[in-house]
């Protein structure tokens, strides 16, 4: 029994806070039911998607290992993706987006393992195997557009969240578990769209994970290419949907030159898209990317991206002009016309350089938070990182010598420096004072009874990025969802019925030839709902040129078309594979 995923060089370099997401795929686990809803799904998209889909598509099929009679064994997928650079991990459900977006940046697919229940054949608001293997494997194989999905990867695990998109997130994931699992009640569904709909709907400021999040979806997702008035699809969404795949080509979805705008565009999971965006090319997809990081707090720092780091209430990094990066949550920040000239933590801290903790400077030291001033001396218009050794002697910053440093708008210390540290520049990036008094104008920040001070040497910031510089510098091993995708309790019935798909499947395979006239019977008698048996039978009858039982079954599936038309395009679309 597969209990774990086997690795290979890409995945063993998975920092371990990535790993604590990645769950055994456990194969035996599928049923029957399942093997044959991943078969329906396959052979109906391989045949409509060989005419609309991006010719990446059915190439990546092969190169991905991924086979239209059986659900994919990660193991083998990732024997073939390590030859394209790729590998393949199994979670459970929707993981955190910046945990998404960061598996991405190590080359790492996330395959939500589960499969849609029958009932949810056409679409499911679940991650499920059918949607991350059948969806985005593919379309991996072509370079340039695994190019842009690691660099998205790698911006967009830094864009800054909001407290209010994680209350999001949790919503949307506990969403989807309850719509999968069989049996969950209307009314705990209800609940839980309506507190979906109350936030997505709530008027606030979109983060940067919200509007990166637009752009993945419109892109990755539900992305289009080639011309508006002939489009082709490379979206993960559209790929394994094979009720949007056909949706999204008809005149009423509206087809919009892609551009950064989209990542203004909302989404609703549980909806078919009213609108797609079509890129020319997987190449103006990075530079459309490329365009939205210049925006991003990670590039433009500054008390703006300060603001973000506050409010997301998250752990975050600052990076100052120096190179150092002080890494905590972010608490307060006071400005001077319009910039920042102190910024603080409330949480255990850690200093880094090059995305390196410095020694003796973790959270074990710095538990209680940090604070700063940032910017230049008044008066003198030269801030500390870019003085000469002249400069420093005659201001007396040396060690062993008392000082008063007073900064622009009005933050002032004063003690006794005892050391100070230099990047691999020669800079001075971190200075230590002992009997230190940090005050700006009257209120005290810092004093001698509290300890040393570290102040952090820099003129500005230059970046605020989600996250730690260095990810052994805190414990991020506690970030999975509490909840957990839905296991239900199999009934007799339910057994039953998987044992005659079973047969059924084992004749196919000529593990076994069964009686599938009697098949059909029991079906029919004791799962008068059930369509996908009888049309696995009629498609072996019609195969073994048994014309009696290809009609019988056939007239079962037209019964069902009538007293069940929800499902009639299904049983109609599966018809047409038969004699195709």
């Amino acid at each position: 029994m597969h209990t774990n995923y086997e690795s290979n060089p890409i995945l063993d370099r998975l920092p371990q806070h990535l790993r604590q997401f990645i769950k055994p795929q456990n194969y035996e686990d599928y049923t029957p039911i399942n093997q044959a809803v991943w078969r329906y799904v396959m052979r109906k998209n391989v045949d409509y998607l060989s005419k609309v889909a991006h010719d990446s598509y059915l190439e990546g099929l092969n190169k991905t290992g991924l086979e239209i009679d059986k659900i994919p064994d990660m193991y083998g997928m990732n024997r073939i993706l390590k030859e394209i650079g790729w590998a393949a991990v199994a979670v459970d459900g929707f993981i955190p987006p910046n945990a998404f977006m960061e598996f991405q940046a190590y080359h790492v697919l996330v395959i939500a393992s589960d499969i849609r229940q029958l009932e949810n054949i056409e679409y499911t608001p679940a991650p499920d195997i059918i949607h991350e293997g059948a969806g985005h494997a593919p379309i991996i194989a072509n370079k340039e557009y695994a190019e842009y999905l690691r660099r998205f990867g790698e911006i967009g695990s830094k864009a800054i969240s909001s407290a209010h998109d994680y209350q999001i997130y949790e919503a949307i994931r506990e969403l989807s578990i309850l719509k999968e699992a069989e049996g969950t009640p209307i009314a705990e569904i209800e609940r839980v769209e309506k507190l979906v709909n109350d936030l997505q709907n709530k008027k606030i400021e979109p983060s940067e994970m919200a509007l990166i999040r637009n752009l993945h979806w419109w892109t990755v997702e539900y992305g289009l290419i080639g011309t508006l008035d002939d489009p082709k699809i490379y979206g993960a969404g559209l790929l394994s949907s094979i009720g949007e795949s056909a949706w999204c080509m008809r005149d009423e979805v509206k087809k919009i030159p892609y551009d950064i705008s989209a990542a203004y565009q909302g989404f609703d999971i549980t909806k078919p898209q009213p609108q797609l965006y079509v890129t020319p090319d997987f190449a103006f997809l990075s530079l459309v990317l490329e365009d939205f990081a210049n925006t991003m707090a990670l590039r433009t720092g500054g008390s703006s991206g300060i603001k973000k780091l506050i409010e997301s209430q998250a752990l975050g990094t600052l990076e100052l002009s120096t190179g150092i990066q002080i890494s905590g949550i972010f608490n307060r920040v006071i400005e001077h016309e319009g910039k920042p000239i102190y910024i603080q933590t409330g949480s255990p801290t850690a200093l880094a350089y090059h995305d390196k903790e410095l020694i003796n400077h973790g959270t074990d030291y710095h538990s209680h938070g940090f604070g700063s001033p940032i910017g230049k001396l008044k008066g003198i218009n030269l801030s500390i990182e870019d003085m000469s050794p002249k400069d420093l002697q005659a201001y007396d910053i040396e060690e062993g010598k008392e000082v008063r440093l007073e900064f622009e708008g009005g933050v002032t210390v004063e003690g006794r420096i005892v050391t100070g540290r230099r990047n691999i520049r020669g800079k001075i990036i971190l200075i230590t004072l002992e009997n230190c008094t940090v005050h700006h104008h009257d209120e005290v920040l810092f004093q001698p009874e509290w300890g040393t001070y570290d102040m952090a040497i820099g003129k500005k910031v230059v970046s605020c990025f989600s996250g730690p510089a260095d990810n052994s510098s805190f414990d991020l091993n506690s970030h999975v969802s509490e909840t957990k995708t839905i296991k239900q309790p199999k009934t007799k019935q339910k057994l039953d019925l998987e044992k005659l798909y079973l047969s059924v499947r084992e004749h196919r395979t000529q593990v076994h030839k069964t009686d599938l006239d009697s098949i059909l019977q029991t079906v029919n008698n004791s799962y008068p709902e059930d369509w996908l048996l009888t049309l696995e039978v009629c498609e072996l009858a019609h195969k073994e040129g048994d014309n009696v039982l290809f009609e019988k079954s056939k007239q079962f599936l037209n019964k069902l078309k009538i007293s069940k038309p929800g499902i009639s395009h299904l049983i109609e679309d599966g018809l047409q594979l038969i004699v195709t």
